[in-house]
Formats: structure tokens, sequence, C-alpha cells
């Protein structure tokens, strides 16, 4: 096997780090960290692997297939560049990385990004002392300008059977109060429109440093979900918070809701409505009363949007067991679904599990399980033709725009799209109705 090839540069110029970043949006916070410290240093981020002295892969790890998607990653790094540093989820596992990618210069662990840019000065010094003073406020980004995730902790306590979160990300540890809120108002001073709140477990905040006091524009804080709610509320920004457990103080952020302080959107990770499977899965808030809950938050809010995320084929799910999961999405009317279809991880407790789902009857209860959401969906959507909507423009191409409402987080959820868009521009506000609805998309014509 050939040795990592050499790469020389002109001394004139600044040293250029390639930059792959998979996986979810805490990765991508991750990533731009990393970015926004090598920029601070007199690095410069290259487009393309041939025009990059060196490059950074930030992988995933959580299931078989992001495993195989970053292993490739790395791989077509290695063939175009030669000079790889590895980080991310994936990098907890560095024996998994090293047996297929032995040349790879350095492999580091999730959020360890002193250890990344470290491995950066070592095969590629910076040519001189760093200049903060160039870099704008806000730090790097790799989401457009007009939106950004505001990333409140690292790790989990929670132990799901099919996770290994908490062992390759460690336990959680949540940012001060006082810190996130001052990353959120420079955000927004730099134009950002929409805050999207991220971490493993949202409603867990704080309670690992004992919900810690911190003092912003003149008030205090408490380091609490409810507490962070309430000061991002602040800014005028759209503030839409994701991977919200149901514990029961959740029900205090409804309220703001109801207000428009922030979005009425909760992402909720449910992943099953049978109280046996959750009891295996180990869930978090397994024994709520999680339809009661529902009723409770849409009595207040009636125009809540609630997006969740399921899992069918769990080891041991009976046809039983499957129904009733059916039952609850029909009960439920859940908005936003997702669906994945279980796969071990390695490392994971409910590899142990017996009556493992075979593949066959897993693709058959996805299929009806999607088909199922999908109908809800479509119904839903459907009582929104008419109705008029502000959305915020993501993209304009051949006059068409593609924009999201209140109810649309970027990439995961559906869109608006506005015909005939005239002079509106991605990032811009714009005031639509409603004229057609599909299964999960809605079209809309400027008001």
């Amino acid at each position: 096997m050939p040795p990592p090839r050499t790469r020389t540069r002109p001394a004139e110029r600044a040293p250029r780090v390639g930059f792959v970043s998979l996986g979810c949006p805490k990765a991508l916070v991750d990533s731009e960290r990393i970015l926004t410290q090598l920029r601070a240093e007199g690095y410069e981020v290259a487009p393309t692997y041939e025009a990059a002295d060196i490059v950074v892969v930030n992988t995933c790890g959580f299931i078989d297939a992001a495993v195989d998607e970053s292993l490739d990653a790395i791989g077509e790094a290695l063939e175009h560049n030669g000079r790889v540093i590895v980080t991310g989820c994936l990098g907890a596992r560095p024996q998994r990385i090293l047996a297929r990618h032995p040349r790879v210069l350095k492999v580091t662990g999730p959020h360890a990004y002193e250890d990344v840019v470290g491995a950066v000065h070592e095969h590629l010094p910076p040519r001189h002392d760093p200049f903060f003073d160039l870099l704008p406020p806000q730090g790097v980004r790799l989401t457009p300008r007009h939106y950004a995730y505001l990333k409140i902790a690292e790790g989990c306590n929670n132990k799901c059977s099919f996770c290994i979160i908490p062992a390759m990300r460690g336990r959680l540890a949540s940012r001060r109060i006082d810190d996130v809120l001052r990353e959120a108002e420079r955000l927004v001073a730099a134009g950002v429109k929409e805050l999207l709140v991220i971490s493993q477990d949202t409603s867990a905040y704080g309670s690992d440093i004992r919900y810690a006091p911190g003092a912003w524009r003149g008030a205090s804080y408490q380091t609490r979900f409810i507490d962070l709610a309430r000061g991002l509320a602040e800014l005028g920004a759209w503030v839409r918070l994701h991977y919200v457990y149901p514990y029961p103080h959740v029900d205090e952020v409804i309220p703001l809701m109801a207000a428009r302080r922030v979005l009425p959107y909760l992402d909720v990770p449910f992943q099953h409505g049978s109280p046996a499977v959750l009891k295996r899965m180990r869930r978090p808030a397994h024994s709520e009363n999680t339809l009661k809950r529902i009723r409770g938050w849409r009595a207040q809010c009636p125009d809540l949007t609630i997006r969740s995320t399921f899992i069918v084929g769990f080891p041991g799910e009976t046809d039983s067991e499957f129904a009733q999961l059916l039952a609850w999405l029909d009960e439920a009317q859940l908005d936003r679904v997702g669906c994945f279809k279980y796969s071990p991880v390695e490392g994971a407790a409910a590899n142990a599990l017996p009556d493992h789902v075979a593949p066959q009857l897993q693709e058959e209860r996805y299929a009806r399980f999607m088909e199922h959401a999908a109908a809800i969906s479509r119904r839903r959507l459907a009582q929104r033709v008419g109705r008029h909507m502000r959305v915020l423009v993501d993209a304009v191409t051949d006059g068409t725009a593609t924009a999201r409402s209140e109810a649309d987080a970027p990439q995961i959820d559906g869109v608006v799209r506005i015909e005939d868009a005239g002079s509106v521009r991605a990032g811009d506000w714009a005031e639509v109705r409603i004229v057609a609805a599909d299964d999960y998309d809605l079209t809309g014509r400027l008001a």
C-alpha cells in the first residue's frame, strides 16, 4: 500500500483544509466549531479535495448504514487527496476505521475540537498567529445565512437499548444558559432568522449542572428548558425546538407557543406506540400517557405542529404491538413523521434481545406505517388550503421559490412551493396564500 502522498504549498499562501461533514445537525455544529477555530488561525477552507492540503472527515456512526457511508467518505478522501484526519462519532471506534483505512493520519472521537485542531497543526502547521479579527462574530457556518443550529448540550444520560450515543458522545454536558443566549444573540445580529435548538435530549437541558444561574440582558435565568425558551423568545427570530422528550415540564412551553413567542412546533421522538415495545427500548418517559399529553398541548395551542420519528421491526415486535403503533398514530394525528427499520448497532443492548424481526416483515411494516402516516399528513395539510401564512424562503430556482412555514424544519419536513415568486430571494420572508396540498408539501401564491 502506498504511503500518504506529500503535498507542498507556496510559502506565501495560507494552508487549505478540506472538510467533509456527515450525520446529524449536532455533528454539523461540531464541524462549524472546528472550521471557526481553523479559520481564526489563518487556514482557508478548500472547496475540493484537489485544492486542499489536508482533509478532515467528520463521521457518523449511529447505525450500520451511517458507518458504511463514513468509511466510504474516508476512502474517497484518501483516494483524491491522501492526507486525511478523521473525527466524529465513528472516531470513538478507531479500530473500525483503521482496519479499513490504515493510512489515515489521525483519528479523534466526537466533539474533540482541540484534538482535531491539534492534529491539523501537527500535519499542516498554521502560517502565522491567529487573527480572530478577520472572522465574523458568528464564526464559520455551514447552513444558509438565514437559519442556524444552536447546540445547547453534548451527550446524553438516557440508556435506550437501541442506541450507543452515550458511549460515543458521553453523558449530558449542558452549556450554561448565558453562553447559549449570547451565541443566539450574535447569530440573530448576523442575519439569522431561524434558530433550531438541538441536543440529544433538549428537555433534560441543565439537569447535569443543577440548573446553574446566569444573567443576560440584565435579567436572571436558570440553565433549564423553559428559561431557555423564554430567553430565546426575546430575540424576535423563529425558535424551533428539536429532540424534546415528553417529560412533564415540557407542558410549560406550550403557552409560549400559543403566544407565538417561540414556534408552535415540537420535535418529540416518541419511537413507538406500544408500552411493551417502549419498555424494551428503555425509552425515558415511556410510562407517560403521551396521547393525553398531546390532546392537552393542542387544547392550549391548536396550531401546534408535532413531528416525530418511529422504529418498526424492533426485536420482539409482534403483530399486535405493530397494530398498537398504527392505532396510536391514528389517535395522535401527528403532522410530520419519520420512520426507520430497526437495525442492529454494534455495542447496543438491543442486539441481545430475542425474536429479531425478519427483514421482509420489517419492510412490510415500514411500508404500511408510511402509507398510514402519509394519509394523515395529506388530510392535515388539506386543511391549510385557503389559509394565509408567513413563510421563510430557502431557495429560488427558475422563478419558483422553495420556502417553509412555521410547521416545517429544514431538510426533514415538507416545503411550501411558491410559483411566480417574482423578486423574492433566499432568506426573505413572504406572505402567501395556500392553493394546493399533496402528501407532504404545500403550494402557495404570493398574497
